[in-house]
């Protein structure tokens, strides 16, 4: 079972700032942002590439824009990142959604 789904399964602590039937979200333990939130769906699935649930995307998205607003980063702005395989920056092998604000945003990121 990967990292995520342990902390689905609450067999791992995490700060958990969002949860309903589909999906997860939750703080992550080495910010790159003042705000960086993982927003995760609860079906494990490896990668974007590997993830064939249209409506839980949807949902993903529904959630993070949420969370942005109780964030007020839709105010000043925020960056959804979601990285597929190892060359790209994927640590967990878990689709997982990135959603950074709360200070300015270089690009391309470091």
């Amino acid at each position: 079972m990967c990292l995520f789904c342990q902390i689905i399964a609450k067999e791992i602590p995490a700060a958990i700032v969002y949860e309903d039937e589909q999906v997860l979200a939750f703080n992550d333990i080495n910010p790159q942002a003042p705000t960086h939130i993982l927003v995760i769906p609860k079906k494990h699935a490896t990668s974007i590439a590997d993830f064939n649930e249209p409506l839980v995307v949807s949902d993903l998205f529904q959630v993070m824009r949420k969370l942005a607003q109780e964030k007020g980063l839709d105010k000043s702005g925020y960056r959804i990142v979601v990285n597929h395989g190892v060359d790209a920056g994927q640590a967990v092998p878990h689709l997982h959604f990135h959603l950074l604000g709360g200070r300015k945003l270089n690009w391309p990121p470091g």
